[in-house]
């Protein structure tokens, strides 16, 4: 029988209250200090960053990891990871949630997929760099996992959750030791590059635009309909509303992991990556949830709408947060220290391709909005999408160009075509070389879709 007086009791709510708390100390500093406060740092890297430094300095002075010791359970590290793995999911869940707009025109929809394509090909050039990277790194570096690299558009692309998911894979399927922390770091290093790297551009293309020298969070006010959209259940019924849409939200979560544990167990050799799969399978339960509740509707067998939108949107807001915060702070740097070589060389050209391979693309196909464009999917390819959007906003502060639009809707073709990419990756550790020739003609392909327009003009 447990006591409540117990750090078993008290270690994983003391560990949630650390990541909420930092980020909130996080954003005090930000607004305090006038360099970080013209930053565009995202607060949760921030928050992360502070509690690996502190997480630093107490295991150098006592020789053990902070999150390890009793106050936070005795095993806060796996803990976080935790947290980052289903936060990752969670955040993508309610993000599925929320209704899709109308029909759009077909240059929309072109641009759209264009953006989608782009998305993919920037995937497969980062994992290209990677992978020529710890290839030959290998060849120098006695026992170096060759397939290291390739968590680099995981960890640049797709943020923390996928590069702990496919960090852990390698780490416990492959042997590669350290995989875990190799991926976060990569993850922490691409929100730096997206904000450093943003932050410079700006400063190039500021004569073009009415770009502000203090950036500011205040934006403007909200009116009761971005609230509560028409037909809606009330906010505080029976069942208040948070409480409904995280009931939608778990309750897909749940039927999530029943999917994946009867494949998992059909198919048992590729556990691991099904599993690293979750947030794909919770946002296509949640799409099909959504059909389903709207079909119901629609015949009138429900007659109030339960999903909010702007509920929905600060519950995926909330834990892509803990996400990030909490996969910072799961970095062990003392893993990485014969990698750090490898590591700045890995970041450093990664950011390059990325930036120059994005810069070419938005000339050549978003020439009317080029510039906004860019800073939009360079922020969501380095950072995530949130980080697009506050490096957009500097150029576009009333979100009038497609750009945004353009984020949300390119999921779908990305998906589609970034899939056998997920694959690929588990293919790496085995066929490192194999892969690396596969990426290449994966990436030749892409653009000949993405430059359709340019290679088969029209007579």
């Amino acid at each position: 029988m447990a006591n409540f007086w117990d750090f078993s009791v008290w270690g994983t709510v003391i560990l949630a209250g650390a990541l909420i708390v930092s980020m909130l100390v996080a954003n005090m500093i930000k607004r305090s200090l006038p360099v970080l406060k013209n930053s565009l740092i995202p607060t949760s890297v921030l928050g992360g960053l502070l509690l690996l430094i502190i997480s630093i300095i107490y295991e150098a002075v006592t020789e053990v990891p902070l999150f390890n010791t009793a106050v936070f359970g005795g095993n806060g590290l796996a803990t976080l990871e935790v947290i980052t793995y289903h936060s990752l999911a969670l955040g993508f869940i309610a993000s599925a949630f929320k209704p899709a707009r109308g029909k759009m025109s077909k240059q929309r929809t072109t641009e759209i997929f264009n953006t989608g394509v782009t998305t993919v090909a920037t995937y497969l050039i980062q994992a290209i760099v990677g992978m020529g990277v710890t290839i030959i790194a290998a060849m120098v570096l006695n026992g170096f996992f060759e397939a290291a690299g390739i968590l680099l558009p995981f960890g640049f692309g797709q943020g923390t959750g996928q590069a702990l998911n496919y960090g852990t894979i390698y780490e416990t399927e492959f042997g590669f030791d350290g995989g875990k922390s190799f991926g976060l770091t990569v993850a922490a290093v691409g929100f730096l590059v997206a904000s450093i790297g943003g932050v410079i551009h700006l400063n190039i293309v500021q004569k073009k635009f009415d770009i502000r020298s203090n950036y500011t969070e205040a934006g403007p006010a909200m009116s009761m309909s971005d609230v509560q959209g028409d037909n809606e259940i009330p906010m505080n019924g029976s069942l208040d509303k948070l409480s409904i849409q995280m009931a939608f939200i778990m309750g897909t979560y749940i039927l999530t992991y029943i999917v994946m544990y009867t494949l998992g167990e059909l198919i048992p050799g590729f556990k691991a990556i099904l599993y690293g799969f979750n947030f794909l399978f919770g946002v296509l339960i949640a799409t099909i949830i959504g059909i389903i509740v709207e079909k119901l509707r629609i015949k009138q067998i429900i007659h109030r709408q339960y999903v909010n939108t702007f509920l929905m949107t600060r519950i995926s807001g909330f834990f892509f947060d803990v996400m990030i915060v909490a996969g910072i702070a799961a970095i062990r740097i003392n893993r990485l220290e014969e990698f750090a070589g490898v590591l700045i060389i890995l970041c450093v050209l990664g950011a390059v391709a990325t930036y120059f391979y994005i810069r070419l693309v938005c000339k050549k196909l978003f020439p009317d909005y080029a510039e906004e464009q860019f800073l939009g999917m360079f922020g969501m390819l380095t950072g995530t999408a949130s980080t697009g959007i506050i490096l957009l906003r500097e150029v576009d502060r009333n979100l009038q160009s497609p750009v945004s639009d353009n984020l949300v809707y390119q999921n779908l073709p990305a998906i589609v075509f970034g899939f056998p990419m997920m694959l690929l990756a588990t293919l790496a550790p085995v066929k490192p070389y194999l892969t690396f020739g596969i990426l290449v003609v994966f990436f030749i392909v892409m653009n000949v879709i993405l430059f359709r327009s340019k290679i088969f003009r029209k007579k």
